[in-house]
């Protein structure tokens, strides 16, 4: 405690102002420092007194010995008294050395002692109640000095019980870096404390007062920390993460490798062959290690599970004392002890299962945390070949979905030894109460059993057919929101609900099913222990005449097949759960099996070389063990590449010829076959596909490095960052979306460009940072950055790029060819070497010298070395393993960053709404609100409710009657001959009646659920999925995609699945609990007056309860996020994390964000058993009343009735555990409703059709556009974007639209579909006014090419015409003049060819085409390009280029063009300057103005 903090403690608490109080509370700090220590506890008074306490019991004992040694020693009590009074002396002084042992070693409590003081004062009370009868029944004492002794030993044990409740005063642990949370006080509770969980009170009333956040809660129990339990893990399994290169020789020589064992530094063995590391000699067990880390934590908690399975028959051996005694005669104190017999080990099982509970839901906790941690660790390793066999979603998976199975698995994995031996002993109690009679039950359950399976496998295997549904709908949901802003433009939405709702509904028809088997499954679960009792009784009566059922064997029999109910049940679950957990052991092993990274790359900062690369060859592809015989398939062949220190190196080369390949080789990604690699100094990456974290963009550019603004600055500066900050609305500190959601392709390049350049290394790897930005930005780049002038000019740069305009300015030219270097040279070498460089070079050379000239240069030349189409090689698998599309057209492109203008100087003023683009989704506090239950109820339909309500009652009053009427059977007089028969066959069939009766009340309860439910899913699903595709693209753009899939995904599912079968519990509990008070009322009116006092208790402790665990549960599913997404971050971006040695910064904010999680998670499972403990005292409470009362009114009560009360009194217990639990469940579950109805009441987009206001067949017949003072923006409270746009496009007129980055072209266009609405002004096309008719009406009059082709996985058929509007003939006549008829009727397939998601099947080029036959088939009167040939190669620009001037000869083209050559021979160009028009005319006119702004444009881009 820190002084200050000390001066203001003293006063609040004590009122000391005095220094001497100040000194003294700071000097007792220090001496309670000093001893923790040394490990010692401080004497405080507490532990004194307890000391002093326990030397006087020991000399009272020693007092009592001597007393009886002068006694006479004939008695018969002698010797036993003398031995019982010796080892009571004896157990005090062992008690006062454990006390001095404990203080010693600083432990401030003791479980051993506590025990041993209660139990010995719960022995004590009945000599001490003794001594108080004798002297009042015979009015002397037989000695008064013993009475005297006894006296004062009895006070003096209660009070040393009663201290043994408070722990002593420790001293905090040390906090460790970064901790500022307050210490769980868990840390130094007491035993009694842990035991009732009495620690937690200070959480659950904090909960109940308010909402809690994360800062209300406590610090992680250092056992607890994922530190710790990883570096446990670790002891027992290893893996060669951390494992440095060893020397590098070709190890698939022909010559006969050398093997030999090594032991590394940690202990693990490894082959090595020829000096080459290998996979470890032994394979990774998961179970292993995890056995090892964790069995005897495991074993001390099945000790505690083994004691609670054997105190649940106490109970029926009770019940039956208590019946026997109410037909008896015996004193009342044997009832009464009977009564208090049932509390107490009630309160003892409570104790013992909340413990268990505790003690395994902590192990799988520390499971699931080293398993993620392992999982983690193993991500950063994986080789390429390992990573390839498995996509980001199935690795995280094993982190989410298989860690989370042994987690679950954990708390009933007991079971396997628990189960048998629960009904193994419930069997044969039955045996000898009802004898071989018991067999007809066992032979029911047998029978059961089976059916059970059969009904579960054929619930699997719908529930196999059901996840596929789901995840084909969710995929295409995905895909949908992904192309939302394609579905749009080309009015399609509708098309694409109709393909959903048809994947929905055979969802919800299996699910029927699923529901309809579960509910038969539901009724046999519920009546089998009745129809267990049924053949039982049945078999008891009936095989023998003289055998009737009283209420002793009715009921003691009942409460037997009740337990007997938990283990039957539980056991096939079981064994399902852990089926399901040996497939993710399996999985798991084969993740932490798998190849790792070879550490080949070496170190050397003698040398005068930066980097050294000497016959090297490297390949993506490595032979597996089983077939290292085969010829290697090399990607790169003899690459010899010397690289001074500070020099410039351009890489260049055609597509495929492995420049990006050559990165990695260098990063030690690949696998080498052959050759050295040296590096001197750090790496710094800037990859091809920018990597770039969900964090702000500043904490992007430091990468953990330490913040200089002055060098941050430079920084900015010069990657021409400084526009973007003053374009965001946070400026540096905006929050980037996953995966750069919210910053276009070019702004992405350049922050990883600024992240590698702040690192201040010594080698500067960049993989095309210049492609995706824009001329005049890529030219401020390289002079400001990478050129000989720029900041890195005194540091070694190694660059890839496809612009010949740089390469003059470059120290040496590597030129890529099919995987080897062709030719090195000066940029002056290799033109006077007359090779393929040179030749290249003659054909576009104009670029270089800046003629005026402009038509003879050719369209291609900024692309001249590099076609854009995807890579057939690993070059573009650096970063994510798997083939990426370009950037998906509705995430903000270049050209889009005018969506977020806002000048610098306003970004202040504005709200925080609007400067955080993306919003946090908040966790929801306090109760769901009642509207959400009402709508809910009103989805699944008021006729259900009443059905669900009427159903359930009678089958619960049916069980209750049922339970009577066995009562009143068990008091019938025993009859003889044909009398006794007929009344026997007459209460056996009622009683079956009963039963069937049950039977039908719970079958038509449990379908009436299912229809209602799912009824409610359908409408629910409906309402949203209409909704969103409704809403306008402002939305998406606020919206992370993820949120809005998560509602379809895990708030669905959850409507559908779990909502479903919570409801069930929580309505039979509730009427279970009723129907128990009633039927103890009933027996026992004065019961009435224990259930006030108990149902306020309970009321309460439910509420704290609630309200505490409500929100713990929402913590913890926020902080559970971040784990997953930090995951699957780091696996996409794991080359540039290896890059920058970042590894292990990595893995501590993987052990954050366990740890955070955990925090939540911790007090989310001690709020279960603290609810629990306090829960079972109410049912004990009642139990022990229900007892009680039986007893006091024994005279008036039979004994069917006494089994009858107790009987649902022992069940209570557990029911109202199950109550409290279920409504939290509901509670929590039914949020997903209320995320549901949320987007299901957001805001919409106009009507896409209105009835009366459909423009004419034919329209737009001319293609007139006139825009008159249109003005717009993109959301509420944001500038506007397009000012005053005035201008007047005429038939069949080729329009060009540029403006530089945030000019608001794309605005312009978008406005034309009204994907973003006039704010002033208006749009006419062949004079109709687009404001005033159905957006669909409008959008499928109007056709575009967009930059990013979009296509959705499905047929090609329904790729080009989802509403089936063309014929065959069309189509094939739409794809011949796309250029793609011959390539589709190649295909096996032909039209119904599948395209995957994205169109990853098809190459960039072809989907481009495709999007050029949806454009020819609708072949409308005005053509939108967005930039459409940006993103393909030479030969497919050419196609699209003719096509279009042929097809479209007579239609009005707007072509918004980032690069200028593709609009030079346009009728006219319209240059926009922040939203406004600055320029309007022919390109020659503009061309001739030097002052122009067009000029200048043509000018950095090199034209003129």
């Amino acid at each position: 405690m820190e002084v200050p903090l000390l001066d203001e403690f003293c006063k609040s608490r004590f009122g000391m102002n005095s220094s001497f109080g100040i000194q003294l509370i700071r000097t007792s700090h220090l001496v309670l420092k000093k001893l923790y220590l040394f490990g010692l506890l401080a004497y405080f008074c507490a532990n004194v007194t307890r000391m002093v306490l326990a030397v006087l019991l020991c000399l009272l004992s020693l007092c009592s010995l001597l007393d009886e040694l002068l006694k006479t020693k004939h008695d018969v009590h002698f010797v036993p008294t003398l031995i019982a009074e010796s080892l009571k002396a004896l157990t005090f002084i062992f008690a006062l050395v454990l006390m001095l042992i404990n203080r010693k070693r600083g432990r401030h409590t003791s479980g051993i002692l506590f025990i041993f003081w209660f139990t010995l004062t719960i022995c004590e009370v009945f000599p001490y109640r003794t001594a108080f009868l004798v002297l009042h029944s015979e009015g002397e004492l037989p000695s008064v000095f013993s009475f005297v002794i006894h006296m004062i030993y009895f006070p003096i044990l209660v009070t040393e019980l009663i201290l043994s409740c408070f722990a002593d005063i420790r001293y905090r642990h040390p906090p460790q870096k970064g901790e500022e949370r307050e210490e769980c006080p868990e840390m130094r509770a007491s035993f009694a404390s842990k035991l009732m969980f009495w620690w937690f009170n200070d959480m659950s009333i904090l909960g109940w007062k308010k909402p809690l956040t994360n800062e209300d809660l406590w610090e992680l129990n250092p056992d607890d920390r994922t530190e710790n339990i990883a570096s446990q893990f670790e002891q027992y399994y290893r893996h060669s993460t951390w494992i440095q290169p060893m020397s590098q020789s070709k190890p698939y020589d022909d010559e006969v490798p050398k093997v030999q064992e090594e032991k590394m530094k940690d202990g693990t063995e490894y082959i090595v062959r020829n000096g080459r590391q290998a996979q470890q000699k032994k394979k990774i067990h998961i179970l292993r290690a995890l056995f090892k880390t964790f069995a005897v934590s495991f074993f001390s908690g099945s000790i505690l599970k083994l004691i609670y399975d054997l105190l649940q028959f106490v109970n029926p051996l009770i019940l039956k004392l208590l019946i026997d005694y109410v037909k008896s005669s015996e004193p009342l104190w044997i009832g009464i002890l009977y009564a208090i017999l049932t509390m107490l080990n009630g309160t003892l099982q409570s104790v013992i299962l909340g413990s268990y509970f505790h003690h395994m839901f902590i192990i799988g906790m520390r499971v699931r945390t080293a398993l993620v941690t392992a999982i983690y660790k193993k991500s950063l390793v994986l080789s390429s070949t390992a990573r390839k066999e498995s996509t980001v979603g199935e690795i995280v998976n094993l982190m989410s979905v298989d860690s989370q199975r042994f987690m679950d698995l954990m708390t009933y994995l007991n079971l396997i030894w628990s189960a048998p031996l629960q009904i193994l002993v419930a069997l044969w109690m039955l045996f000898n109460i009802l004898g071989l009679s018991v067999l007809a039950g066992i032979f029911v359950s047998v029978v059961l059993i089976p059916i059970n399976i059969v009904l579960a496998s054929h619930v699997k295997k719908k529930q196999v057919k059901q996840m596929k549904y789901k995840d084909e709908r969710v995929k295409l949901v995905n895909e949908v929101l992904s192309g939302i802003k394609v579905l749009k433009l080309y009015a399609w939405e509708e098309a694409f609900r109709e393909k959903i709702n048809q994947i929905r509904n055979k969802e919800v028809k299996n699910l029927k099913q699923i529901a309809y088997l579960n509910s038969f499954t539901m009724m046999l679960w519920n009546c089998s222990p009745f129809i267990v009792a049924l053949a039982t009784f049945a078999t008891y009566v009936l095989v023998d005449e003289n055998n009737y059922l009283d209420a002793s064997t009715a009921f003691v029999s009942l409460s037997l097949f009740n337990i007997l109910r938990f283990p039957l049940t539980m056991l096939p679950h079981l064994i399902t759960t852990m089926i399901m957990t040996s497939v993710s052991v399996k999985r798991i092993d084969k993740y932490m099996n798998s190849e790792e990274l070879e550490r080949y790359v070496s170190y050397d900062n003698s040398q005068g070389l930066a980097l050294s690369v000497q016959k090297g060859e490297f390949t993506w592809d490595p032979p597996k063990d089983d077939d290292k015989e085969k010829n290697v398939k090399s990607t790169l062949t003899n690459i010899n590449l010397v690289v001074p220190r500070n020099s410039l190196i351009t890489v260049v080369g055609q597509v495929g010829s492995g420049k990006s390949s050559l990165f990695s080789a260098i990063l030690g990604e690949m696998t080498k076959i052959s050759g050295t690699v040296t590096l001197s100094g750090k790496v710094a990456y800037a990859s091809q596909q920018p990597w770039i974290q969900n964090t702000t963009l500043k904490n992007n550019i430091l990468f953990s490095k330490p913040f200089s603004k002055k060098f941050y600055d430079e920084v900015i500066e010069a990657c021409g960052l400084k526009p973007d900050l003053e374009i965001l609305p946070g400026g540096d500190q905006t929050e980037i979306g996953e995966k750069g959601i919210n910053l276009s392709g070019g702004q992405k390049q350049r922050v990883s460009l600024a992240r590698a350049v702040y690192s201040s290394a010594d080698i500067y790897l960049l993989d095309d940072p210049l492609s995706a930005v824009d001329s005049h930005v890529g030219k401020h780049i390289f002079d400001k950055v990478i050129g000989p002038n720029g900041l890195l000019k005194s540091k070694t740069r190694i660059l890839v790029t496809h612009s010949l305009t740089y390469l003059p300015q470059t120290d040496v030219i590597y030129v890529m060819k099919d995987g080897t270097i062709g030719e090195v040279g000066s940029y002056q070498e290799l033109v006077d070497s007359k090779g393929a460089f040179a030749d290249y070079l003659a054909q576009y050379g104009s670029e270089l010298d800046g003629v005026e000239d402009i038509a003879d240069i050719p369209p291609e030349l900024v692309r001249s070395l590099s076609i854009r189409s995807n890579e057939s090689s690993h070059d573009s698998e650096l970063e994510d393993g798997r083939k990426m599309s370009i950037m998906s057209i509705n995430r903000l492109p270049e050209k889009r960053a005018d969506s977020l203008s806002l000048s610098a100087d306003k970004t202040a003023s504005l709200s925080k709404e609007v400067v955080k683009l993306i919003n946090i989704e908040a966790a929801e506090t306090g109760q769901v609100k009642m509207s959400v239950y009402t709508d809910y109820f009103k989805a699944v339909g008021y006729k259900s409710v009443v059905v669900i309500t009427i159903a359930y009652i009678v089958w619960q009053a049916f069980s209750v009657e049922a339970n009577v009427w066995l009562s009143e059977w068990g008091n019938d007089k025993f009859m003889n001959g044909s009398e006794g028969k007929a009344q026997r066959d007459y209460r056996l069939g009622v009683y079956g009646g009963l039963g069937f009766g049950q039977a039908l009340g719970i079958f038509v309860g449990a379908f009436a659920v299912a229809y209602g439910t799912l009824t409610a899913s359908n409408v629910l699903h409906n309402g949203i999925l209409t909704n969103v595709l409704k809403s306008p693209m402002s939305f998406f753009d606020t919206t992370p995609l993820g949120r809005v899939v998560n509602r379809f995904a895990k708030d669905v599912d959850t409507v559908d699945v779990t909502i479903p079968l919570t409801l069930r519990s929580w309505l039979s509990c509730l009427l279970q609990v009723i129907s128990t008070i009633i039927v103890i009322t009933i027996q026992t009116p004065i019961f009435l007056v224990v259930v006030l006092p108990i149902s306020i208790i309970y009321y309460f402790i439910q509420r704290f309860y609630l309200s505490t665990s409500r929100q713990l549960k929402r913590l913890e599913s926020i902080t559970r996020s971040p784990i997953y997404s930090h995951f699957s971050e780091t696996l996409s971006g794991a080359s540039t994390i290896r890059a920058y040695k970042a590894e292990e910064r990595f893995c501590s904010q993987s052990n954050n964000y366990i740890d955070n999680n955990q925090i939540c998670y911790y007090p989310s499972i001690v709020s279960n058993r603290w609810l629990a403990i306090r829960l079972d005292f109410c049912g004990n409470i009642i139990i022990f009343f229900a007892a009680l009362f039986a007893v006091l009114q024994k005279d008036s009560l039979d004994p069917g009735k006494v089994g009858l009360s107790v009987t649902y009194a022992l069940l209570v217990t557990a029911t109202l555990n199950w109550l409290v639990r279920m409504s939290s469940e509901l509670e929590t579950n039914i949020v997903a409703v209320e995320r549901i109805l949320e987007y299901t009441k957001t805001p919409t987009e106009a009507p896409w059709i209105i009835e009366g206001k459909k423009p004419f067949d034919g329209w737009p017949d001319r293609g007139t556009v006139k825009m008159d003072s249109y003005s717009t923006r993109y959301r509420e409270g944001l500038d506007l974007v397009l000012k005053r746009i005035c201008c007047d496009i005429k038939s069949g007129e080729k329009i060009g639209i540029v403006g530089r980055t945030g000019a608001g072209k794309s605005s312009l266009t978008l406005s034309l579909f009204r994907i973003i609405e006039a704010t002033d002004g208006k749009i006419e096309i062949d004079g109709l006014n687009i404001a005033e008719m159905g957006l669909h009406h409008l959008r499928s009059k109007i056709t575009i090419i967009p930059q990013d082709p979009v296509l959705f996985s499905g047929t090609l058929r329904m790729n080009l015409d989802p509403f089936t509007w063309y014929s065959d003939e069309q189509l094939w006549a739409a794809l011949d003049h796309a250029h793609l008829k011959n390539f589709v009727s190649s295909l096996d397939e032909g039209l119904e060819h599948e395209v995957v998601e994205g169109g990853e099947n098809l190459s960039v080029g072809q989907r481009q085409l495709v999007c050029l036959a949806r454009a020819l088939l609708r072949k409308t009167k005005i053509l939108v390009l967005d930039e459409a040939t940006a993103a393909v190669d030479l030969e497919t620009d050419s196609l699209i280029q003719g096509t279009i001037r042929k097809e479209f000869a007579d239609a009005s083209v707007l072509t918004i063009a980032h690069r200028l050559n593709t609009v030079m021979d346009y009728d006219r160009i319209m240059v926009l300057d922040q939203g406004e028009v600055a320029e309007f005319d022919s390109p020659e006119a503009l061309l001739k103005d030097k002052e122009s702004i067009f000029y200048g444009m043509a000018k950095d881009a090199n034209l003129v």
